[in-house]
Formats: structure tokens, C-alpha cells, sequence
């Protein structure tokens, strides 16, 4: 009986075959090439074509909706917060921001703040001629000096055609902007374009903007007269920490150079300068009212009910150095019935 053909021994003779052997190129040893190290490679140039005027208009527009992002979220919660639009399905506006868009309340309050901040920068690019502003060595009026800078806000073309035009560049997220929550707003503005000048015309870091702060306050310094013992009202002006200890009454504890600690109706706090409004007591009003902070501070805890938190800061909002009668009465009882009188 015959075999069948082994279609392996074939395939395998054929491989062999020298009429199918590659060029002796292809099989040249490589150590007869030369060397690959000086070996010219051919690249082929792959032309990239210019962005079309629409294309051009689109990434603008993509571009300022990156730059204003934060921007728009800021102005979001503000109004959620204001027009109170989560009070259907949470009792706080802290408790809605942390369930809806895991936000932290400082987060939420950053946002707010720089949203303002960068609606100022953005308002006050026209460069009003305040001469308060000059002080911070970054106003824009027409002398040689600020030319120098980049900052002129002139219709001069050969200082727009060669510099940087601050006004064009805007900040891109809410650290940037953090820092000059502190300012005023037409402060905000100037300081701004100096730090875009220190950047080389881009967007200055946070910390390019906290150093240009920094150096102002201390060429502006005013010397603290704040003294321990002495009571003030707290002013927010948008800075988002003091959110709610607006028209709070404080007691200085310590005295910084740019800042004082003080106690108010529910702890301790470090406060800017700016952000207090002196109270003319006598001594002894001083006296009790660091009694009465006393007081409130042993019956404050925060875990104390709402409407136990609200009687408490109406007493820390006092605009008089004494109780009246009927405010004696709830203090005392709450302090008896929290067991805190001493």
C-alpha cells in the first residue's frame, strides 16, 4: 500500500529551494554596513496647515471658557446661595455644596470670593486714574516710569505692538486670585497687571501674585494701634473666612503687625486690619464686655442646637458694651442649663 505524500518534506524542500533565497542583501552580515550611528535617515516633512479663521475664533472661545471656569462656578454657588435654591432637598446651603459637589465650605467660599476678584480684573482693565492706587506702583497713568513696567494702559502702539497688554491676560483658576481678596477692588486690578508683568506676560503663579501683595503691604504699612483689651466690629469685605462674623463685635487678644487675634461670641480668630472697625468704649465698657465674650464662650460648643447658635451670635452682634434685662435672663439660663456658669 502506497503512502501518501508527506506534505511537510515538501513544504520544507521548497523553502530550500535557491531559486527562492532572498538577495544576498538582505542577508548580508550587518557588520559589513557601515555604522548606523552615522547613517543618514531619510524623514519625510509633514506640512501643518494654519488654523483657519474659524478655527482661530474656536479655540479663543474655548480658551476663555478654561480661563472663566471657576469664574462661572463661583457666581453658580453665589446665587444658589442667595436665592437659597437647595432649600428643598437640604436644611444648609455647607450641607448641600458638600453632598451635591463634595466642596468643602472654605472651598465654596474661595470660589465666591474669586469669582468676584476676577469679575473686578476683568471690569476694571479701563484703568481709572486713581491716585490712591499710585501707591502700589502700579497705576496707569501716562508716566515714563510705569511705561517701563509693560503696565501703561496708553493707546500707545509701539508699547501694545511690543509688550504684553495685561488687561488680555486673566486668571485661570481661583488660587490666583486668592490672595488679592484683601485688596480693594481697583487695588486688585493694578496689582494684577504687575504680576502679569513679573511673569513675563503670562499668567502669574499664586505665588508671583502673593509676592506682589506681600511687597505692597509692607511699603504701605500702617503701625498697628490696635491694643489687647479693646473691642472692635469685624468687617467681611468679601473676605470669604469672615463669612457670617459680619458686624460681629471682637476682643483683641494679640497684636500683630498686619493682623490681631481676637476673641469672638464662638473662639479665637486672626484678623486682618482692614477687616476691623474701632469702637470707641471706656475702659471699663471693655472690661465687661470681655465678661459677657466670657460667658458665651463657656456656653458655646458646636454641637448646641440651632436656635441655641442663633441667640448666641445675636448677643455676639451687640452694638452696646451691656445686656439688657431680658438678655441677662437667657444668658443665665443657658448657662445653667448647659451646667457652664463658674
Amino acid at each position: 500500500m502506497n503512502k501518501p505524500p508527506r506534505k511537510r518534506n515538501k513544504a520544507t524542500s521548497a523553502t530550500s529551494d535557491d531559486s527562492k533565497t532572498p538577495p544576498d542583501s538582505v542577508n548580508e552580515d550587518i557588520s559589513f554596513q557601515e555604522d548606523p550611528a552615522s547613517a543618514t535617515i531619510d524623514v519625510t516633512a509633514v506640512e501643518i496647515p494654519e488654523l483657519t479663521e474659524q478655527e482661530i475664533s474656536d479655540r479663543l472661545h474655548l480658551e476663555r471658557k478654561v480661563e472663566r471656569a471657576f469664574f462661572e462656578a463661583g457666581k453658580a454657588l453665589a446665587q444658589l446661595r442667595d436665592r437659597r435654591l437647595y432649600r428643598s432637598t437640604h436644611r444648609t446651603f455647607e450641607e448641600y455644596c458638600r453632598d451635591r459637589f463634595g466642596y468643602t465650605h472654605r472651598r465654596v467660599n474661595y470660589l465666591i470670593a474669586g469669582s468676584v476678584v476676577f469679575d473686578n480684573i476683568v471690569t476694571g482693565t479701563n484703568c481709572s486714574q486713581n491716585e490712591e492706587v499710585d501707591e502700589t506702583g502700579t497705576n496707569c497713568s501716562q508716566n515714563e516710569e510705569v511705561d517701563k513696567t509693560g503696565t501703561n494702559c496708553s493707546q500707545n502702539e509701539e508699547v501694545d505692538k511690543n509688550r504684553p497688554n495685561p488687561s488680555r491676560i486673566l486668571p485661570t483658576n481661583e488660587g490666583q486670585v486668592r490672595p488679592l481678596a484683601k485688596l480693594e477692588p481697583q487695588q486688585q486690578v493694578k496689582v494684577w497687571q504687575r504680576a502679569v508683568h513679573e511673569a513675563g506676560g503670562k499668567v502669574p503663579s499664586a505665588r508671583i501674585v502673593t509676592d506682589v501683595v506681600q511687597r505692597i503691604m509692607e511699603r504701605t504699612k500702617v503701625p498697628n494701634s490696635y491694643q489687647i483689651g479693646e473691642v472692635c466690629q469685624i468687617l467681611v469685605k468679601d473676605n470669604p473666612e469672615l463669612r457670617g462674623k459680619g458686624g460681629c463685635w471682637a476682643i483683641v487678644s494679640a497684636v500683630n503687625d498686619f493682623s490681631c487675634s481676637v476673641r469672638m461670641w464662638d473662639g479665637e480668630y486672626t484678623v486682618g486690619l482692614q477687616h476691623f472697625k474701632y469702637y470707641d468704649y471706656l475702659p471699663a465698657e471693655c472690661e465687661q464686655m470681655q465678661v459677657i465674650c466670657d460667658r458665651i464662650n463657656r456656653v458655646y460648643s458646636s454641637g448646641l442646637e440651632e436656635t441655641v447658635k442663633t441667640l448666641l451670635q445675636s448677643l455676639g452682634k451687640l452694638n452696646r458694651p451691656y445686656l439688657t434685662t431680658v438678655e441677662e435672663k437667657l444668658l443665665t439660663l443657658l448657662e445653667s442649663e448647659y451646667g457652664r456658669i463658674p
